[in-house]
Order: C-alpha cells, then sequence, then structure tokens
C-alpha cells in the first residue's frame, strides 16, 4: 500500500485521511502544516513537517503520493501548490467505493471523490478537483483542474465548468452550459445560461451577486 502524505491538517485534510484509511486507498503518514509542530497529534495521523520539507521528506521515502488538503477558501494557495508538485511527486487519487464512475470517464491526478457520485459516460474530471458527496454529473461534461463541487451539485450533460470553481450545495447546472473560471454558486442555485463572468452567482435562475 502507498504511503500517502497530506498538505494541510485542517477539514480537509482529517477528511482525506478519514476515506485514505476507512475505504484502504492508502496509508497514511501525516500532514504538512506550517501552523503547527512536527510531531504533534492531530486527527488520524500527526504532523510530519512543515511545507518546506516537502520535497526533502520525499525524497528520504517518507512518503510516496501526497494529497492537497487546502479548501475553497484558499484555491490560489491550492493551484499554486498543485503546480509546484505536479512534476515532481506523484499526486494521491481518492476514488470511494461507492461512486459510480462510467468506464468512459477520464480523471485526472490529486482528485478527491467521496461517497455517493455518479459520473456518467464521457465525463472529464481535471487534476485536483473535489467532488463531495452525492453529486451527480451526466454525459459528456468537463470539471476542469482544482475546482470543488458541493454536495449533491446536479450537472447536466455537455456542461464545461472551468477551474477554481466552488460550485454550491445542491446547485444545479442545465445541459450546454459553460462556466468560466473562478466562479462560485450559491446554495441551490439554478444555472440556466452561461458564467461568463469570475464572481457569486446565487439564485434561480442563477444571477452575478458579486464580482471577484
Amino acid at each position: 500500500m502507498y504511503k500517502l502524505a497530506i498538505i494541510g491538517s485542517g477539514d480537509l485534510g482529517q477528511l482525506i485521511a478519514h476515506h485514505a484509511i476507512n475505504d484502504r486507498h492508502y496509508e497514511v503518514v501525516g500532514f504538512f502544516d506550517d501552523f503547527k509542530n512536527a510531531g504533534e497529534k492531530v486527527g488520524l495521523s500527526k504532523v510530519i513537517g512543515s511545507t518546506r520539507e516537502i520535497f526533502e521528506k520525499f525524497s528520504e521515502g517518507v512518503f510516496d503520493k501526497i494529497m492537497i488538503g487546502i479548501g475553497y477558501n484558499h484555491f490560489q494557495y491550492r493551484k499554486d501548490w498543485y503546480n509546484k508538485l505536479k512534476a515532481r511527486i506523484p499526486l494521491g487519487t481518492i476514488i470511494h467505493s461507492s461512486t459510480y464512475i462510467d468506464t468512459t470517464c477520464k480523471v485526472g491526478e490529486g482528485v478527491f471523490i467521496l461517497p455517493g457520485c455518479v459520473l456518467d459516460t464521457n465525463v472529464i474530471i481535471g487534476d485536483n478537483v473535489l467532488l463531495n458527496t452525492g453529486t451527480t454529473i451526466a454525459h459528456d461534461s468537463m470539471v476542469k483542474a482544482n475546482s470543488f463541487l458541493s454536495p449533491r451539485v446536479a450537472v447536466a450533460g455537455f456542461v464545461s465548468i472551468g477551474e477554481c470553481c466552488n460550485i454550491g450545495i445542491n446547485t444545479t447546472i442545465i445541459d450546454n452550459i459553460s462556466i468560466t473560471d473562478f466562479v462560485q454558486t450559491g446554495g441551490g442555485a439554478v444555472v440556466v445560461k452561461n458564467l461568463q463572468q469570475p464572481g457569486l452567482y446565487i439564485g434561480v435562475p442563477a444571477r452575478l451577486k458579486s464580482k471577484n
């Protein structure tokens, strides 16, 4: 079993550790965290160093793969770490055993797919994407790198979701929609037209509330 390290020991880092262990994906060796001391026990594992030590620890064989436990409040920092790591350290991927993924789908590296998700034919999931519990993505749709889809998001066919998007809980996106990078939707939003400007969209139908 591969040894997994996680950047960040907060809520998302703990969630990754939980499913890595309980769904039998990886042995979790610990967290890299700049705000806690090495050796400190945090939840399901311990801190093994700061982010400055990641490449050194990898070269020493402390871990085999790494995942980024940095949440949607820090998308640019999450993306920066992905870019630093992707050519130098293998990224871990967790696809929960209860998820249905059609054989025609393509799933990138560093992806975290939580229980109960459904990915239909020809869906493409980019690197470092998180699909939260119960998300459904219909045929021929794409989620680009570094984006988050919250619980019970429903995506119809032929949809494209850009990079670093945060699609809120229970959002519904009808077919043939294109969403640009750095878009956030509020809970329960219904997207019925292309979202071409970064910002927060809320309501039914979804309308721009604030620009990034």
